[in-house]
């Protein structure tokens, strides 16, 4: 099982869970699986895909950019303790 959370230090610490397997979105629309209602955040902003040994994180043409330890990419592998910015949101990567 994956998590992605916030720091604990965020007025509202959020944290998501994905199995592999899943593809889940990132964004401000009450359609993605995963919302961010913060600044800078898309509608539809990103795509995670969930493997056994890594996420695929792809950027879906967002307006500010998704970023992996602090590099805008268009689709890049995260792991264990990689950081995921998605606007001004910062998701650490972690498994259960």
């Amino acid at each position: 099982m994956w998590i992605l959370r916030t720091l604990e230090s965020e007025p509202d610490p959020l944290t998501f869970r994905m199995a592999a397997g899943a593809i889940k979105t990132i964004g401000r629309a009450q359609g993605v699986d995963f919302v961010l209602d913060a600044a800078l955040v898309s509608r539809v902003h990103c795509r995670l895909e969930a493997g056994d040994a890594d996420i695929q994180v792809v950027d879906l043409s967002s307006t500010n950019g998704t970023f992996v330890n602090d590099k805008r990419i268009e689709r890049a592998r995260a792991v264990i303790g990689d950081r995921v910015r998605v606007g001004r949101v910062e998701l650490t990567i972690a498994q259960d």
